[in-house]
């Protein structure tokens, strides 16, 4: 399993290495616009941005609830203090993704290029 992820890193890494050779286009054919490079780069980083935040934020959520449960199991007589420890902390997990979305939309809409 561990080889597997291994090579699986190695390859994502060679791919995003690879990509801006593969995607790049000269000014002239490109119509020597900026305005659509900023926005289709600022498009994929926004999307990768949020796609990360929400994982991560899931996977909190997840080990977090898990938690909870396995408390209350063993110990039923605390399941209520522990239930308002899971939402206090799954409030403070949730805050961070958006946090994260209010970042990736001020990223999408700034206009740096004043038309």
């Amino acid at each position: 399993m561990k080889k597997l992820l291994t090579v699986s890193l190695v390859v994502l890494v060679a791919v995003m290495l690879m990509a801006p050779t593969v995607f790049a286009e000269d000014a002239k054919a490109m119509g020597a616009n900026p305005k659509l490079s900023y926005y289709g780069m600022a498009v994929l980083g926004c999307g990768l941005a949020i796609g990360l935040a929400a994982l991560g934020t899931g996977i909190g959520m997840g080990h977090g609830l898990r938690g909870a449960t396995e408390g209350t199991a063993r110990n039923p007589g605390v399941s209520g203090k522990i239930m308002t420890t899971l939402i206090i902390g799954i409030a403070m997990i949730e805050s961070l993704a958006i946090y994260a979305l209010v970042v990736v939309l001020i990223v999408l809409y700034a206009n740096p290029f004043k038309i």
